[in-house]
């Protein structure tokens, strides 16, 4: 199968191209940057050199239909709104990292995104990428929105509870931590090393645009509406995502128990790995690699349950989240190209 990838001067780009040359399946036919067309992506990351020559070439959408089979949209929001439709139209897989068709609403995408929304119709064609939640939806899909890095940890933490309805959806808080990477590539001073460095910072407190996309997943696990707080904080680190996320519980239940409930729920999910009792996970332990782990532990003074829960931000959170829905559509085994362990230490 041939791919193309737009946005491969991006981080996730970069680390789509860095994955997908290692996938038995797939072959990258074009790379595509507007800013940077001309341009070989070994110039650009050179970290590729010897595995990758390849020039970087401008969207067309002809081009991609004769050359490739599946396109991959790794683009800041609002891009690939206005391009992947002329992929759709010409019979291409999309799979779209941006959270240009995450949201279903599109009045949410203009109020959280504050750019002019996709068209309707196109939101609700869009099949919504989180694997181990949505796998027999992406199996029979052509065009995925992939999930945001911090609801994918977030969601993935509390899918077994939501689902089984044991949580007070009312008194979800989920505390979020990034590394630089989750911003992207675009030069912005608050990311410079010495503004960053030594240094712990909140942002974008009740405006985050991932917020509307954890509570309609939410609710589309759970069956309820809800709202949940949620802070997101940038860490003095390049890669990894950690949420720290609260609730109480409707009945008492103990940590060994929900541990064995979580081992259950995610017993055919060979991305997801639960920690035992008494261990919860760190960033480092995921460092690139596609596994989500988590760690829990209920609180008996106050029926309260706390979940941690760690990916990398551009791995699982990203691109190879994205390779795991295209192994999906294509019946292929969901661990093709992505079998491999943490980077450590």
């Amino acid at each position: 199968m041939k791919a193309g990838v737009v946005g491969a001067n991006g981080y996730s780009g970069a680390e789509l191209v860095r994955l997908l040359l290692n996938h038995p399946q797939v072959q990258l036919e074009m790379l595509i940057a507007h800013s940077a067309a001309g341009t070989e992506i070994q110039s650009i990351y050179p970290h590729l050199g010897g595995a990758i020559s390849q020039t970087l070439e401008t969207f067309d959408a002809d081009e991609l239909a004769a050359r490739t089979d599946v396109v991959f949209f790794a683009t800041p929001a609002g891009v690939s709104r206005n391009l992947l439709l002329e992929c759709l139209k010409r019979g291409l897989i999309c799979i779209d990292l941006s959270g240009d068709f995450r949201l279903k609403n599109p009045n949410d995408y203009a109020e959280w995104y504050q750019k002019e929304p996709a068209d309707e119709t196109l939101l609700h064609d869009a099949v919504y990428g989180l694997a181990e939640i949505n796998k027999k939806q992406i199996e029979n899909a052509s065009f995925i929105a992939n999930p945001g890095c911090y609801p994918t940890a977030a969601l993935l933490g509390l899918a077994p509870v939501l689902k089984s309805g044991i949580i007070d959806l009312q008194s979800i808080i989920i505390d979020g931590k990034s590394g630089v990477s989750g911003s992207g590539k675009k030069a912005i001073i608050g990311n410079l090393f010495s503004e960053i460095n030594e240094s712990v910072r909140a942002y974008k407190l009740g405006t985050h645009q991932h917020t509307p996309e954890i509570e309609q997943t939410i609710a589309a696990i759970s069956g309820e509406l809800t709202a949940v707080t949620f802070t997101a904080h940038l860490i003095p680190m390049t890669r990894g995502l950690m949420c720290t996320i609260y609730a109480q519980l409707r009945q008492g239940f103990s940590t060994r128990e929900l541990l064995a409930h979580y081992e259950t729920f995610y017993a055919r999910s060979p991305f997801v790995r639960i920690r035992p009792m008494g261990t919860w996970p760190a960033t480092k332990e995921v460092l690139g690699s596609n596994f989500c782990d988590i760690g829990l532990n209920v609180d008996g003074r106050t029926r309260r349950l706390t979940i941690v829960s760690v990916i990398d931000n551009v791995v699982k959170g990203a691109a190879g989240q994205a390779i795991q829905n295209l192994n999906l559509i294509k019946g292929w085994d969901e661990q093709t190209g992505l079998v491999f362990t943490p980077i450590y230490p």
